[in-house]
């Protein structure tokens, strides 16, 4: 028979990675939160070796800001709140590279930022940065998602898509099939000077691209009608996520995401007058959730698969070992998401 050594952990990690960078959250194993670290995009879109480059840079940043040394990978616990989760293949791949962590729980970013909006309980979300998304977890533990289709088809009033809807207008006026304005006139500044060179942006651009003329766009929201427009476009496009997710206002709904502020007074009225503050962000609820699991507990909704992976007795491999999961009873509150704190 085989003997299997079971992993001490130290320390946990909860990382939020979309399309434009990477948070993380250290914690002790008993779930006081520590410090944060930030690095590039982790998106799985991105590939996943890339992804987990980021995740490591921003976890040795964490582990600095705490002045702590870091522990080998051995002793440290990690959940995953990840933008491209639900590609099954990019999914595979990335726990089939995951370099010895002790134990992995792995959700998409959505799923995360709904736990750390609600504090592990029902609730509803729209979470809108660089793509957007909703999701509806109920009291039963269904769970509901809208959008999230991805860039550039789906994304609706995000910054990719906004940013792609305004290469769009600088392409008319460039053409001179839209007059110039304030909006144009900063997009090109942007993106090279001339023609050819936004010829060039364009072809090279990714979402996370497209997503930084965003900005450009809430900025001259107040002095172009174009910039104005698309706003409201947004919001209304956000505010039909909200409706498709749950029609009768029946749970409290959270607006996320780093774009959420700007574009909250663009959203229709009924959800800006409905929408709570989340209590904490998605690197929090993706520490909510390997807290959960190292302390036995399930999570409500949670679909996750956690791997566990562990050494095994004088063998330098590592066994993969995978466990699902169940609706929670008692789930525990992930706190505000700052970066000092106690998970209760």
């Amino acid at each position: 028979m085989t003997t299997v050594d079971a992993p001490v952990v130290s320390h946990l990690i909860g990382v939020d990675g979309g399309g434009t960078g990477t948070r993380v959250r250290l914690a002790r194993a008993d779930g006081t939160v520590l410090s944060q670290g930030h690095a590039g995009p982790s998106g799985l879109a991105h590939g996943v070796p890339a992804a987990w480059a980021a995740i490591d840079q921003a976890i040795t940043q964490a582990f600095q800001a705490a002045l702590l040394v870091r522990p080998p990978n051995h002793e440290v616990a990690i959940g995953l709140g990840l933008a491209g989760v639900n590609n099954p293949q990019w999914a595979g791949t990335l726990l089939a590279l995951q370099p010895g962590y002790a134990s992995i729980v792995l959700e998409t970013d959505a799923f995360t930022t709904l736990l750390g909006a609600h504090g592990g309980e029902a609730g509803a979300i729209v979470a809108v940065g660089t793509g957007s998304v909703g999701m509806a977890l109920w009291p039963d533990g269904r769970r509901c998602e809208v959008g999230g289709w991805g860039f550039p088809a789906g994304d609706e009033g995000s910054g990719g898509w906004l940013g792609l809807r305004a290469m769009g207008h600088l392409q008319h006026v460039l053409d001179g099939r839209a007059p110039a304005g304030p909006l144009s006139q900063a997009l090109l500044g942007s993106c090279g000077g001339g023609r050819e060179t936004v010829i060039a942006w364009s072809v090279a651009a990714n979402q996370t691209r497209f997503a930084s003329l965003a900005p450009l766009v809430i900025a001259h929201a107040g002095i172009d009608p174009v910039a104005q427009a698309l706003l409201v476009e947004g919001g209304r496009r956000l505010g039909e996520i909200a409706q498709a997710l749950d029609p009768e206002a029946r749970l409290p709904m959270a607006l996320c995401g780093g774009l959420s502020g700007p574009l909250r007074k663009h959203l229709p009225a009924e959800l800006s007058l409905r929408a709570v503050a989340p209590q904490g962000d998605s690197a929090s609820g993706a520490l909510y959730l390997i807290h959960q699991q190292l302390q036995g507990r399930t999570v409500l909704g949670s679909r996750a698969s956690p791997a566990i992976r562990q050494r095994r007795q004088g063998d330098a491999s590592w066994a993969s070992v995978r466990a699902g999961q169940t609706a929670a009873t008692n789930p525990l509150r992930p706190g505000d998401g700052s970066a000092t704190g106690t998970l209760p």
